[in-house]
């Protein structure tokens, strides 16, 4: 069993080979992306995915701080605390850089976040890329700095021009992991949803689909369906249940005690 990737092992990656990064929702999930040997495995740190660092021990396992969930550091504090008892190795925190300090100084490795921060993705303009004008990237710039100073080991880009996310790799001592911010940076990341194919409608252009996973469950939908219908069918028509699906008995034994109840 090889043994899951330490902060320090990944520090000592940073320039060198690129880390592999996925988001899971489900157990199985994460089982298999471990065994693929992926170095890094993520989850939002809810009560029913609380288990999942625990079934893959050889993989290092990120729990994140659901954004919304903690209105101060202090209670972001007391959840990150709790993830690590469950096994987490590192901590993902939307919040700002006086939040991230409080958990940094307590020894939680935290994983922030630059770019497009879909809870905050008002004040830069909605669901697009965020640095490609000169105002944009100094800010981004800043943020940075602001979160390495904070001391976060770790800052999520997501979908910043290739051109910045790589400048920023070269700056900063953090790992830089990207969300369709160009393979310049430390660490490839995509959600479970979007490498499998799961997701229907809009797809990311920073994403990319390894399998077709929504066909795959519509095409067990309809089985399900199907597999319904021929229950009622059988039901009706007598083929459920069968003498395969039943328990005999004695007729003699039936005799006595149908009569012995009469009896009764």
């Amino acid at each position: 069993m090889s043994k899951a990737l330490t902060i320090l092992d990944l520090q000592a990656l940073k320039g060198g080979r690129k880390i592999t990064f996925v988001q899971v929702a489900r157990e199985e999930e994460a089982i298999a992306a471990s065994q693929a040997g992926v170095d890094m495995i993520g989850t939002a740190f809810v009560p029913e995915r609380a288990g999942f660092a625990r079934a893959v021990p050889e993989t290092h396992f990120q729990y994140g701080l659901p954004w919304g969930a903690h209105a101060d550091a202090t209670g972001a504090l007391r959840a990150a605390m709790a993830a690590m008892q469950a096994g987490a190795q590192s901590i993902y925190c939307g919040l700002s850089p006086h939040v991230i300090e409080v958990l940094a100084r307590e020894g939680v490795p935290v994983i922030c976040h630059v770019g497009l921060v879909p809870p905050k993705a008002t004040w830069t303009g909605g669901f697009k890329a965020v640095g490609k004008s000169k105002a944009q990237a100094v800010t981004v710039l800043q943020q940075v700095q602001d979160f390495e100073n904070a001391g976060a080991y770790a800052v999520e880009m997501e979908v910043i021009p290739a051109p910045l996310a790589a400048a920023i790799t070269k700056r900063t001592s953090m790992l830089t992991i990207s969300l369709g911010s160009g393979g310049d940076c430390d660490v490839q990341y995509l959600f479970s949803a979007d490498l499998l194919g799961e997701n229907r409608g809009h797809f990311p252009r920073h994403a990319k689909a390894y399998r077709n996973f929504a066909a795959e469950r519509d095409r067990l939908q309809a089985e399900r369906v199907a597999a319904y219908q021929e229950y009622i069918a059988d039901v009706q028509n007598g083929g459920f249940p069968t003498k395969a699906n039943i328990v005999e008995m004695d007729e003699v034994i039936l005799r006595d005690a149908l009569s012995t109840a009469d009896q009764g």
